[in-house]
């Protein structure tokens, strides 16, 4: 194998798993740092360039970064890094003083933003402070589209996002409310230099089964339910409610139930527990509210008695896998279930919904009915049109939306510059040595056996009291600073030097993973059965180090390191040094002309 390039970008950033994992690639050890050290604001600030929303992800996010914590490889829970998002949001000083003011001379570009959500909100965020008029326009009254509809208040409270959307539209956007675009022709044809398409996936799937027309009037779509519960339309429900689906709309429909009247609710999945699409931690917080879940049960027919729902009948499936491994759910030949109940709520996947784009605009679309989108760029086959969050690639999250607004910003700014918006701009770099002594950092390195931290909950008889009242009350201080000791500072990198290395083995004598190895080169698979510790994750690359007066080299298991730091310190000659690697993913902005 070939030494390890450590300049080369990604190899760095692949190394720490938690930024890797996030599509905003936010830089989580360093504003964990931040957040032990007290300094609340400037972890915010961090969080807010990346992923630009940091008390509402710190409270709704789905955590694609902690399942790739590197604390979950040493024991069973990772670091709550959701939690201490919402830690930096929760504590910080007034950081006004600290955002892009807007600017005074505009560049004499327009960009319309159609959906007032995360997608939206992320490229005007990224593309007013460099002078382009950004419009707004959103068929609700108040900005952050999915966020403020369909996420109920006691999750996240309209404060926060009221705050965080404020702190976008303060920058000189205007934000046009009850606005709604029933022709993309027609607003190409308002003279805008660019569109933007982040209108989420609005419509929700129905049920075709027998008696959904008869009992319409208590049969809810889970989304559009949320929605008018959100702008206060609705405030009650039936005492006996079924939620049919697995997902996080179907968790937030039957713990809203909950709050407006609903004594016995019941999920009902035609999947298997483990196979729900819902976040582990939506489904035991519905069921600590006491709301059962009932698995693989598929509706069959709406009961209805002088056209009033009585109940819903399901037929007991099992799953099946066929010689291919496919799943297939059949129907096990038990007697069906009749289940009564007042209301139904119809949570079973959302979709997209494009009738106001005319299909002879310039925009192509898939056998899905999809528009066709470059995953890179965000671009759409009209070159004028770019697309970002659940309208571009179906129902996601809002981690994702920001990630696509970001690079939808760049694309605009690009092509309204006339450049080729296949060059992305190169992420900027910094690395700094952690050395302060012979054997001392600048980093607290001691690795904890702490277990995660629990974030205390409101008391459930007074969370079930009032819809508003946010159950999850976050970290105080000191459970705060408990936790973010959990994190390993995967961001510190163990950078080795071979010329200075006398192979006394003194690093592989004192690693605790035993992910250091002197061996002779080879081929790489022959090379990951050969070390202290054999090498079993293949997307995680071993890094090689050359240089040595025996012709061997050092292998390392990126995958396993714990970034302790112990080599480096038992090294007596240095060989071992601890660097802060920070990868910035650079956005939309003026320094980003002379980088790409």
């Amino acid at each position: 194998m070939k030494p390890t390039d450590i300049s080369v970008p990604d190899y760095f950033h692949k190394v720490v798993d938690c930024q890797w994992a996030c599509p905003a690639h936010t830089p989580v050890p360093e504003y964990i740092r931040l957040i032990a050290a007290g300094r609340y604001g400037d972890a915010y600030m961090i969080n807010w360039e990346s992923n630009v929303f940091p008390g509402i992800l710190g409270r709704t996010c789905d955590r694609p970064c902690e399942p790739a914590c590197r604390r979950g490889r040493v024991e069973k829970e990772p670091v709550a890094i959701c939690r201490l998002k919402r830690v930096a949001a929760d504590f910080k000083e007034d950081i006004r003083d600290r955002l892009p003011k807007p600017v005074e001379k505009k560049n004499g570009k327009r960009i319309a933003l159609v959906g007032g959500g995360p997608a939206s909100l992320a490229v005007a965020r990224d593309l007013a402070p460099m002078g382009y008029e950004c419009v707004v326009l959103d068929q609700d009254p108040k900005s952050g589209g999915m966020m403020r509809t369909q996420i109920p208040k006691f999750r996240l409270p309209e404060s926060v996002i009221d705050e965080e959307c404020n702190y976008i539209l303060d920058l000189g956007i205007e934000f046009v409310g009850g606005k709604r675009i029933d022709s993309l022709k027609a607003l190409l044809a308002e003279n805008y230099d660019a569109i933007f398409v982040g209108c989420g996936a609005p419509r929700g799937r129905d049920l075709d089964v027998p008696g959904r027309k008869e009992a319409a009037k208590n049969i809810h779509i889970g989304i559009d339910w949320l929605s008018s519960v959100s702008f206060g339309h609705i405030n009650s429900i039936g005492k006996r409610v079924i939620v049919l689906g697995g997902g996080n709309t179907a968790m937030d429909c039957c713990r809203s139930s909950r709050r407006l009247g609903g004594e016995d609710v019941k999920v009902i999945v035609r999947s298997g527990f483990e196979e729900m699409k819902a976040s582990p931690w939506e489904k035991e917080d519905a069921m600590h509210e006491d709301i059962p879940i009932l698995n693989f049960l598929v509706p069959k027919e709406f009961t209805h008695e002088n056209g009033k729902l009585t109940g819903v009948v399901f037929e007991k499936v099992k799953a099946v896998r066929d010689a291919k491994g496919r799943r297939d759910l059949v129907p096990t030949g038990e007697p069906d279930q009749h289940i009564p109940c007042d209301d139904v709520l119809v949570a079973v996947g959302q979709e997209n919904s494009f009738p106001w784009i005319e299909r002879d605009c310039g925009i192509e679309f898939d056998k899905w009915d999809m528009p066709k989108v470059d995953t890179k760029t965000m671009a759409s086959t009209n070159p004028k049109v770019f697309f970002g969050g659940d309208a571009a690639f179906g129902p996601k999250n809002i981690i994702w939306a920001v990630a696509h607004g970001h690079e939808a910003a760049i694309s605009i700014d690009r092509f309204c510059r006339g450049e080729d918006v296949n060059v992305r701009p190169a992420p900027q770099i910094a690395v700094s040595s952690q050395k302060m002594g012979i054997h001392e950092w600048s980093y607290d390195n001691e690795i904890t056996l702490d277990k995660r931290y629990r974030v205390p909950h409101r008391e459930k008889v007074v969370a079930l009291r009032d819809i508003k009242a946010e159950v999850e009350l976050g970290y105080d201080l000191e459970l705060a600073l408990k936790e973010s000791e959990r994190c390993l500072n995967c961001d510190v990198q163990t950078v080795f030097t071979g010329q200075l290395c006398i192979e006394c083995d003194a690093c592989v004598d004192i690693c605790p993973m035993d992910c250091i190895t002197f061996t002779e080169n080879g081929e790489e698979a022959d090379l990951r059965k050969r070390l202290e510790a054999p090498a079993s994750n293949l997307t995680q690359d071993l890094y090689i180090g050359n240089s040595l007066k025996t012709g061997r080299v050092m292998v390392k298991d990126e995958d396993v390191c714990l970034h302790c730091g112990l080599c480096a310190e038992r090294c007596p000659t240095g060989a071992w040094d601890m660097q802060k690697y920070l990868i910035d993913m650079t956005h939309a902005e003026q320094a980003c002309h002379s980088k790409a």
